[in-house]
């Protein structure tokens, strides 16, 4: 491992942990681990697509610190986060025996860190996991809070548990390798993060646009260390989204009504959000929420990221639909995370009727 990489803590209790960012850390996975796991088994879970690039790395690290180690790769992409491909995840692990004491091991984005997390909730009612995301949205949001799960065709993420990981690794050389449409979709969660807490990382977005594009390592490690202490400070306030962490749910409801009406596999998670973000905050522009000069700063940085501005041309009844279903739902009331200024977000339960629609129709694609 490179020389001192950035270290923060998800202060939880005992369920603490760490999460370390620098450059070379796969290198270093396998020594991090053994001070942290008693058991002598480690199962890496990844996909065909991170697995060829990462995979021998990751294990060599490992089995020279003693471990042996199970490879599991699954099919990429969002289409494949279900039942089926998470049995699969299942009969390696049963198939080889894994024990309550050895861990699994998440390597690859946000659809695998999810996955691998909520295998480990259920195996033997739980075991240890680990989250080495290599890709920008896992490593800035997906990776650091716990939430885990699998999509249904009603719904993103309804099915999962909160289930914490032991420790996180980001390694920012991985970023490198990141297809450019990638790299843009994780961008879309550093701008909601800009959005619902930090004026400054908003303003540092708006500077800096395009050297962040150009993929600077020094430059996004300081946006990982930023957006990683963000979450960590919400999800150490409140773990299970019972009041404050629901903001980060921002352009989340809207964009996973995106991802369930294309299918899970036309959009990239990012691409979903960012659209979902524009329409938020045009929204809590029409409800006399946010100013329109705010609204228009996140438009424009979306716009300018190369991310999507307009939902795709559904009839507004089944976005309406599609969202009902969406798991931030309570008490049969549709709750919106909106926009006060930049820097600044409220949760809103059920707000008004007409203005969603006309909200909806104003912002699809011709």
């Amino acid at each position: 491992m490179n020389p001192s990489p950035r270290t923060l803590t998800v202060a939880l209790g005992p369920r603490s942990y760490d999460i370390l960012i620098g450059s070379g850390i796969l290198s270093a996975i396998g020594p991090e681990l053994k001070t942290r796991f008693r058991g002598q088994r480690v199962a890496v879970v990844s996909n065909e697509t991170v697995a060829p690039l990462y995979l021998a790395q990751t294990r060599r690290s490992l089995e020279e610190a003693g471990f042996r180690v199970t490879p599991i790769i699954l099919p990429d992409g969002e289409s494949h986060k279900n039942w089926i491909t998470l049995q699969r995840i299942f009969d390696a692990l049963i198939e080889n025996r894994f024990e309550r004491g050895d861990a699994l091991l998440a390597l690859g984005g946000g659809v695998i860190g999810d996955m691998t997390g909520f295998a480990a909730a259920c195996h033997q009612r739980g075991v240890p996991f680990v989250q080495v995301p290599t890709t920008l949205l896992a490593q800035v949001d997906a990776s650091v809070g716990g939430k885990t799960g699998i999509n249904h065709p009603l719904g993103k993420n309804l099915i999962g548990a909160f289930h914490q990981p032991c420790l996180v690794l980001m390694d920012v050389d991985t970023l490198a390798t990141l297809p450019q449409r990638e790299h843009r979709a994780g961008l879309a969660e550093v701008i909601k993060y800009g959005v619902i807490w930090d004026k400054e990382l908003f303003g540092l977005l708006e500077t800096r646009l395009e050297t962040i594009l150009a993929g600077e390592p020094s430059l996004l490690t300081e946006l990982l260390h930023r957006c990683c202490a963000i979450k960590a400070e919400i999800v150490a306030m409140d773990e299970r989204e019972l009041g404050t962490r629901a903001l980060l749910n921002f352009g989340h409801t809207f964009g996973h009504a995106i991802e369930s009406l294309t299918g899970y596999d036309a959009w990239l998670h990012g691409e979903a959000v960012a659209a979902g973000m524009v329409v938020a905050a045009r929204f809590a522009t029409r409800l006399g929420l946010c100013p329109a000069e705010a609204s228009e700063r996140v438009c424009a940085l979306i716009q300018r990221a190369g991310l999507p501005t307009r939902l795709p041309a559904y009839p507004v009844d089944h976005y309406l639909e599609a969202m009902i279903h969406d798991k931030k739902v309570a008490f049969g009331n549709m709750r919106f995370i909106l926009p006060e200024t930049i820097g600044r977000a409220v949760v809103r339960d059920n707000p008004s009727a007409a203005d969603l629609t006309a909200t909806l129709a104003a912002h699809m694609e011709s």
